[in-house]
């Protein structure tokens, strides 16, 4: 890990302090223009009640936009919304039906149970999830359009709307750097390029996790490239002659940027490895990925790799990977040996609905809308869906520390009740307010990738601004926002963080077993092939199915979220920032294991080195103690010197010793079992 994740700063600063994400300056302006044209059309035809929901509809769709291509970006955004329209549908038919507060409470709490496990399942469950009860309460409370039934559709044409300005810009392909998938190749490339000159430096370790993070982004853009070549194949034998030769142009280009990224994938392999050993290259080659970036950009060209003498396994390693790479872009056949990724597993939901764990959360979030239900039939609150909204947005699972949410989630809330008041104490014209709407939700893309509190500071004026268009708050109504929404978070904090058995533990040592695992799976593969193999890698070859680079890449995903588990742990209060400090170490081991075996892989294929059977039974003996450690939530002991958990070890790695010998003395120095390597 980082140093800084290392630093001493207390857990509120950590808490406190924001990201600096790029500015989106494409999504902004869509984000922008879907909210003020929905809005604009209500007031020019004087329906601003169907105006209002279809507004509404392309909030939620800008809250799940991405920059990404467009049938991944379509498929992100109409789950979303999907699942948004059919929560509203069911709260819009709960009010139009008069249902009572039993009614209205039982209803809620089974939509809660159904929103929380599908929110365990993952990313875009979890938002789809999120929507489905927020609609749903929203639907309960919000002043019905004419007829009762129009707000669903309303929503789906404010989303298509947004889908469709997304669409324009991307009506361009012989833009290749406006090709998502290509700028998020380039970025990679970029990113290797900056590991790379980081190599032996003090910010080494941070280069590589934002090389990680834009692998993952990538991969995601591409994975469902393979699964849907042979639909695309079948489709184009039915087309003219244009039809098929554009089918066959989109399939190379979807091919070749295959091959640039297992290029790309296994140039990161080598230089893990070269990170691991604290052993920089040439500048001349540090800067080849930052070239490869800009051709990949322009669509192609010449990239040349300069004649240098790689003198050490990982080295001989990444300069093949980036001479391949160099053909790949350059337009020229060449075979990187790497595995095509395994296919999605189509009952992987279905499996994940059914999972203990998604059950678990839809009980939680179900118990937390049956109190928030119980509280306000009790209670004389003027907008009584307004809690629920509340618990559906903190209880998100995949943002963080609900514990941060909540207290977030009420100041931001102050905040943006406060803005929102003085906005409109300078004007309540209708016009007005739909700027005022259009520029909130513009902020929007910018303030959730900054932090949760801002995102609360930008969605509260905007939800309000529309509540005011929709003819049902004034400002002196707003304030009681506050009330509910500190209501919300101590039921929240009560019933779904204090009392509720889903400790700290239960989200830091999973990602760390999974990492665990993943890091065994991968050592595995190196030392099998390196027994069926061994001729074959003697001669510096590679061959055909070879998964190593995919295992290292599934490693490095688990690495990366238990990196992140223990890194919003940090910025939580005792008990869990101790128990997230007491973790770092190993995730920084586990880390530091990764390359390590990524060195040894390139040291069997480029160097020679058959495996030493001890060698490897000692890294799996070590793995499976701190498996064992993790599965009883115990914590390896404080390390015996400050650089025990290093991401830089003391020098630069000997290259004709084993790497996996030293990263066995590295293990067993973090669980307590052999002193510190001098």
């Amino acid at each position: 890990m980082s140093s800084s994740d290392a630093s001493p700063s207390p857990w509120w600063a950590r808490a406190a302090r924001p990201a600096r994400p790029p500015l989106p300056v494409a999504l902004m302006v869509r984000a922008a223009a879907g909210m003020a044209l929905p809005l604009a059309v209500g007031l020019v035809v004087h329906r601003l009640d169907l105006g209002v929901f279809a507004g509404l509809g392309a909030m939620h769709a800008t809250m799940n936009d991405r920059v990404e291509p467009g049938r991944l970006r379509a498929a992100r955004i109409g789950t979303a919304v999907l699942a948004s329209a059919l929560g509203m549908l069911i709260g819009t038919a709960l009010q139009h039906t008069g249902a009572d507060g039993v009614g209205l409470g039982v209803a809620l709490t089974l939509t809660a149970f159904a929103s929380g496990a599908l929110s365990a399942t993952g990313p875009r469950g979890s938002a789809a999830g999120m929507l489905l009860l927020v609609s749903a309460a929203l639907g309960s409370g919000m002043p019905l359009p004419r007829p009762w039934w129009a707000a669903p559709p309303m929503m789906l044409v404010g989303a298509a709307f947004v889908v469709l300005l997304g669409l324009l810009p991307a009506g361009a392909p012989n833009r290749p750097a406006a090709d998502p998938c290509n700028r998020a190749l380039a970025a990679a490339f970029e990113a290797l390029g900056r590991t790379l000159v980081d190599l032996g430096g003090p910010r080494a370790a941070s280069s590589r996790q934002v090389l990680t993070a834009r692998l993952n982004q990538l991969q995601d853009l591409l994975g469902t490239s393979h699964t849907n070549r042979t639909s695309r194949t079948n489709r184009t034998s039915h087309t003219s002659n244009t039809g098929r030769r554009s089918g066959r142009d989109h399939r190379d280009r979807q091919e070749r940027r295959r091959r640039m990224y297992e290029a790309a994938l296994a140039a990161t392999e080598a230089a893990t490895g070269l990170l691991w050993a604290r052993r920089p290259v040439p500048p001349e080659v540090a800067e080849v990925p930052a070239r490869l970036a800009a051709a990949v950009r322009q669509g192609g060209g010449e990239v040349a790799v300069p004649d240098w003498r790689p003198d050490t396994p990982s080295r001989q390693a990444l300069d093949v990977a980036l001479r391949a790479a160099a053909d790949t872009v350059a337009g020229r056949d060449t075979r990187i040996g790497t595995a095509p990724a395994p296919p999605p597993d189509p009952w992987r939901l279905r499996a994940r609905l059914l999972s203990r764990g998604s059950v678990r959360y839809g009980l939680r979030v179900a118990l937390c809308i049956a109190v928030g239900s119980a509280v306000t039939a009790n209670f004389p609150l003027s907008k009584s869906y307004w809690v629920p909204i509340t618990i559906a947005f903190v209880l998100k699972p995949d943002l963080g520390s609900v514990f941060l949410r909540a207290v977030s989630r009420s100041v931001g809330t102050v905040l943006g009740v406060a803005v929102t008041a003085a906005l409109l104490m300078v004007t309540t014209d209708e016009w007005a307010l739909t700027a005022m709407a259009a520029g909130c939700v513009a902020l929007l893309p910018y303030a959730t990738a900054a932090h949760y509190g801002l995102n609360t500071v930008v969605m509260t004026p905007m939800a309000l601004i529309l509540l005011q268009l929709g003819g049902q708050s004034s400002a002196a109504e707003f304030w009681p926002r506050v009330l509910d929404t500190v209501l919300a978070s101590a039921i929240v904090l009560l019933f779904g963080y204090l009392l509720w058995p889903e400790r700290p533990r239960h989200r830091i040592e999973p990602r760390l077993l999974d990492a665990t695992t993943a890091l065994r799976a991968y050592l595995d593969a190196v030392v099998l092939d390196a027994a069926v193999l061994d001729t074959t890698l003697r001669n510096g070859s590679t061959h055909d199915g070879n998964a190593q680079v995919w295992l290292r890449r599934t490693a490095y995903r688990s690495l990366a979220d238990a990196r992140q588990e223990v890194r919003q742990g940090l910025a939580e209060p005792p008990p869990t920032g101790r128990l997230a400090e007491r973790w770092l170490p190993a995730t920084a081991a586990l880390e530091r294991l990764g390359g390590a075996v990524a060195a040894f892989a390139a040291q069997i294929r480029y160097g020679g080195r058959v495996p030493d059977p001890s060698e490897v039974d000692r890294v799996r003996t070590a793995l499976d103690e701190l498996t064992a450690a993790a599965r009883a939530h115990q914590p390896p002991p404080a390390p015996p010197a400050p650089a025990a958990p290093t991401d830089r070890p003391a020098a630069p790695h000997d290259p004709t010793r084993s790497a996996l010998g030293r990263a066995a003395q590295e293990l067993e120095t973090l669980l307590g079992n052999r002193p510190p390597a001098g």
